[in-house]
């Protein structure tokens, strides 16, 4: 919607849309990563059919195209296409789109698309910690199954929630993460893994369940990770606010 593209601009900084600059940019000559971007694009949420109606493989191909071009410090990593995807589907021109997403990365998660993907995996340890605090018989359970967040969380780390479906419920739940800090993602895959902890207690491989998570219900999320919020120390709540952006212990 037009509110929405309009409040993720205001809360992103991404009111000056230049379009010149962004010309400039998608019609130069092409990137050293324009094969790894187009062995990506095309599998961006080929499932979700309004995502692919709305949105085609080219416009993904030069927005990422342009953000990974010599005036940008970055280069192209895993997940970064569907990282690109809600900002293409929200707004609502491809400038816009461009302009919201470089924000996003510069600003509020750049760790978390560095080659070695420091960020993620930072978010990754800290979903392990505060697992631990929250909700200590499931942690020793999945540990138990050596199960760590590396091995079932990476995906939705990643991208934020983005992989997982569906498209009306990722925006939802990212209006709220643009509003109070990406970095709170890390609670709500807890929250996600909450919402199904019976079955993963019960289940003798919860792998098996781990690798597709329940369809996604912003609303319950937002809620029980805001429960959770108020559950963790202080310091531990920091380090999850500042870690896509901040080295942390």
């Amino acid at each position: 919607s037009q509110f929405r593209a309009t409040t993720w601009k205001i809360l992103l900084g991404a009111l000056d849309c230049q379009a010149e600059h962004y010309f400039d940019l998608a019609t130069r000559r092409r990137t050293p990563w324009y094969e790894k971007i187009t062995n990506d694009t095309f599998r961006t949420l080929a499932t979700d059919s309004s995502f692919q109606t709305r949105v085609s493989n080219a416009m993904l191909v030069r927005l990422l195209e342009a953000f990974v071009s010599p005036q940008y410090d970055f280069t192209y990593v895993q997940g970064m296409n569907v990282l690109a995807a809600p900002f293409l589907y929200t707004m609502p021109s491809e400038l816009e789109a461009f302009m919201t997403f470089s924000r996003f990365i510069e600003f509020h998660c750049p760790l978390y698309v560095q080659p070695t993907l420091e960020g993620v995996h930072s978010g990754l340890r800290l979903l392990d910690v505060c697992l631990e605090i929250l909700d200590l018989e499931l942690y020793q359970y999945l540990k138990s199954k050596n199960l760590r967040a590396e091995i079932y969380a990476f995906p939705s780390v990643l991208t934020f929630c983005a992989c997982t479906e569906p498209l009306d419920q990722v925006l939802q739940l990212w209006d709220y993460l643009l509003a109070f800090g990406v970095g709170l993602n890390i609670l709500c895959v807890i929250s996600q893994l909450y919402m199904m902890r019976d079955k993963l207690l019960a289940h003798p491989s919860p792998m098996a369940l781990l690798r597709k998570l329940l369809a996604l219900d912003a609303k319950k999320v937002i809620l029980l990770t805001n429960v959770f919020i108020r559950d963790l120390p202080e310091v531990l709540y920091e380090k999850l606010v500042r870690h896509p952006f901040e080295k942390v212990n």
